[in-house]
C-alpha cells in the first residue's frame, strides 16, 4: 500500500479562497494611479457635458469630432475602471489586460 493512498479518501480536497462581497477591490490602482484614473473619467464626463451645452454652431464638424472623442474617453475610462475594481481582471488574466 501506497503511503498516499491512506489518505486520499479521509483528505478534503483544498476549498477555494474567500471571495471578497461584490468582487470590488480597489488593491491594483494604488497610488497615484487611482487619483489618476478617476480624475480621467471625471475630466471626460466634464468635456460631454461642455460640449452638450453648446447650442449652435457655424461648422460643426469639430464640435461632433470632440463630442466624439470626448464621450469615448469618458467610456473607455469607466471599462478600465471597472476592469481594475472587479474580478474581471483575475479572470482575463495580467497580460491580457496590459496588452489591451
Amino acid at each position: 500500500v501506497e503511503s498516499g493512498a491512506v489518505y486520499n479518501a479521509t483528505t478534503e480536497p483544498r476549498g477555494k479562497a474567500p471571495r471578497r462581497p461584490c468582487g470590488c477591490s480597489a488593491r491594483r490602482l494604488r497610488g497615484w494611479r487611482l487619483p489618476a484614473k478617476a480624475l480621467q473619467a471625471v475630466l471626460s464626463l466634464l468635456a460631454v457635458i461642455c460640449e452638450e451645452i453648446v447650442e449652435g454652431c457655424m461648422k460643426c464638424e469639430g464640435l461632433y469630432f470632440f463630442e466624439f472623442t470626448s464621450c469615448s474617453a469618458f467610456l473607455l475610462s469607466l471599462l478600465i475602471l471597472c476592469v481594475y475594481f472587479t474580478d474581471v481582471y483575475e479572470a482575463l488574466g495580467q497580460d491580457k489586460v496590459e496588452r489591451v
